[in-house]
């Protein structure tokens, strides 16, 4: 908890938003603003993100090397009103899965052994806005 009674938003919460910093659409996730204060205050998450954007320029860059031809506009308008269409139903669903093993041995030589397995799924609904490559609504940028 926050000093105001709001849940602090987690690691897992951040780290499924990353690809929406990266093509500078945070707006869409929901707490745009919590994700942004925490990934400023977690260095974790931070180094995270940069990784995540040095590999995406990579692979924007090997791309725009190597793949010289220019789609035509009926594409564009094509994938645009499929994904519009979608946007009502679309969601990102990220599980996270850990087990934690515990032995113990007691002075008898006795051995205990415990296994737990937690799990989290979180469920982040997008919105989607009417922007074409190309025009005004750029992606791409920083944080």
């Amino acid at each position: 908890m926050s000093l105001f009674g709001a849940e602090r938003i987690g690691c897992p919460e951040v780290l499924a938003s990353l690809v929406f910093i990266i093509e500078d659409a945070i707006d869409q996730v929901e707490r745009p603003d919590d994700i942004r204060n925490h990934i400023t205050d977690c260095p974790h998450c931070s180094r995270q993100l940069e990784h995540e954007r040095m590999t995406h320029a990579f692979l924007v860059d090997a791309l725009r090397r190597s793949c010289t031809e220019k789609a035509p506009a009926s594409l564009y308008e094509s994938i645009h009103n499929q994904l519009v269409g979608a946007a009502a139903n679309t969601e990102v669903v990220t599980t996270f899965s850990m087990t934690e093993i515990s032995i113990e041995i007691d002075e008898f030589g006795n051995v205990e052994h415990r296994e737990i397995q937690i799990e989290q799924t979180h469920i982040q609904h997008i919105n989607v806005d009417g922007d074409l490559p190309g025009n005004d609504g750029q992606r791409g940028g920083r944080l």
